[in-house]
């Protein structure tokens, strides 16, 4: 699909509706287009791609189709086994500590992870080690204030996060999957940008709204309209030799 086009984030955005329902067709979709982002900026074939906390390990097997050696670290071991699938070579490890020396991976990849950390500054700081010099690195995330901040329970974490989650679960009889301040942290997209911009071991190759299907890169640049409107962070990196 062409990125960005209105076909390309309406075909995504009904997928993603169906994420309960069909996982198998969502993760694949988003994986396929994923993959298909990197590739602009390096091929894909012959490369060592580490996938930090990509679960069910869709990720990773997308990048091994396109000729990479693609290795998957999550610290979840229900996620690594969800819906019965299997990803074979997978590390059950720790994104704030990879079992990596520095530098072993040309591509370093996390789809929308940061937001489940307690400090992105750390996890970011680890993706960055563990690149080769020149080498990519891939991160996206929801922001909070994005519609799907509250992921499950959302729009409702705009009324506040236990708010949220008590509506969400009065609702649906089931118990809410994330808690704020256990699996699920609010992340903001103008501190998350200076941040990444302050680093000297990185060069901020794109920031963009990863979905977005006009001019991606305008929205990030609006201080507050890009807190709610980016919906999900892409940050390209590129190590710094």
């Amino acid at each position: 699909m062409k990125d960005p086009s209105l076909h390309r984030s309406v075909t995504l955005f009904r997928a993603f509706m169906r994420e309960q329902t069909e996982p198998e067709r969502c993760y694949a979709l988003l994986a396929r287009d994923a993959a298909d982002q990197v590739e602009r900026y390096v091929p894909l074939a012959g490369k060592v791609v580490v996938d930090i906390g990509g679960g069910s390990g869709h990720f990773t097997e997308e990048f091994r189709r396109r000729g990479a050696q693609s290795f998957l670290f999550e610290p979840d071991v229900r996620e690594l086994g969800a819906g019965g699938r299997k990803t074979e070579g997978a590390v059950v490890a720790d994104g704030y500590l990879l079992p990596l020396a520095d530098g072993a991976a040309d591509v370093c990849f996390s789809s929308n992870v940061l937001e489940h950390v307690e400090d992105p500054r750390t996890f970011l700081s680890e993706m960055v080690r563990v690149t080769a010099p020149d080498g990519l690195i891939y991160v996206s995330f929801t922001n909070w204030f994005s519609p799907w901040g509250g992921h499950e329970w959302a729009p409702w974490h705009y009324l506040g996060a236990d708010r949220g989650r008590r509506r969400y679960e009065r609702r649906t009889g089931r118990k809410a999957k994330h808690t704020v301040g256990e699996n699920l942290f609010p992340i903001h997209i103008g501190t998350t940008l200076r941040q990444v911009r302050a680093r000297t071991d990185v060069q901020v190759v794109s920031a963009r709204a990863r979905y977005w299907p006009f001019l991606p890169g305008i929205v990030p640049k609006v201080p507050l309209l890009r807190e709610f409107a980016t919906w999900n962070l892409l940050l390209i990196l590129r190590r710094c030799p």
